[in-house]
């Protein structure tokens, strides 16, 4: 039962990270450029959270870094976009603290941390190098996003930020595929198809 509730909170999370995709990918096709709509950047922010904790329960160090590495970022674009201060200020400071007080309270009760979380019977070392290198990859797309958005004062995906997303994905998928993660595969096969796409889509706005 306890494996169906991970899946279930895993499950949850990748369907609104597509919902976040095929929302953005639509809105784009109908304006014929790549746009960024206020809830893309609400469902990422919701969906890093449930799949923090699903990365949590699955004891995998790569899923936890990607999410903790996007999570303010996603904030951050709200900020830009004027989303975080119509949020009730109870809201805002939970999402704040929350990943701190997982890694306060799950790594420091002498049964699981740090060392444990690296060094899992599940996941050969070779295996984990490459989840944390494909994790890594993937969030720059959003420091890049970040940094680019910061110099134009708004929110927007420009075309580094899909070629980031496409390669990272690729690399994402291949390590679900060893690590035989039906949530992970799911996820970014749409993910995938929508990058490649939003790349055309940037090509024929130039």
């Amino acid at each position: 039962m306890m494996t169906w509730l991970i899946y279930g909170i895993g499950g949850l999370a990748q369907l609104l990270f597509s919902a976040r995709t095929l929302l953005q990918w639509v809105i784009s096709e109908r304006n014929k450029k790549v746009l960024t709509p206020a809830l893309f950047w609400k469902l990422s922010l919701i969906a890093s959270f449930l799949l923090f904790v699903y990365g949590y329960l699955r004891n995998d160090f790569a899923i936890m870094l990607g999410q903790v590495l996007t999570y303010f970022i996603y904030v951050r674009n709200m900020q830009l976009q004027g989303e975080w201060s119509r949020m009730h200020q109870l809201i805002r400071i939970f999402i704040i603290i929350f990943p701190l007080i997982i890694i306060a309270i799950g790594y420091n009760n002498n049964k699981q941390d740090i060392y444990n979380l690296l060094n899992s019977e599940d996941i050969p070392d070779w295996l984990l190098y490459l989840g944390i290198i494909s994790q890594i990859i993937f969030t720059l797309r959003f420091v890049y996003q970040w940094i680019y958005s910061e110099r134009k004062k708004e929110s927007s995906l420009p075309l580094g930020f899909w070629a980031l997303s496409l390669l990272g994905a690729s690399l994402i998928f291949t390590y679900a595929i060893f690590r035989k993660d039906p949530i992970l595969i799911a996820g970014h096969v749409f993910g995938i198809v929508t990058y490649v796409r939003n790349i055309m889509l940037l090509r024929n706005q130039s």
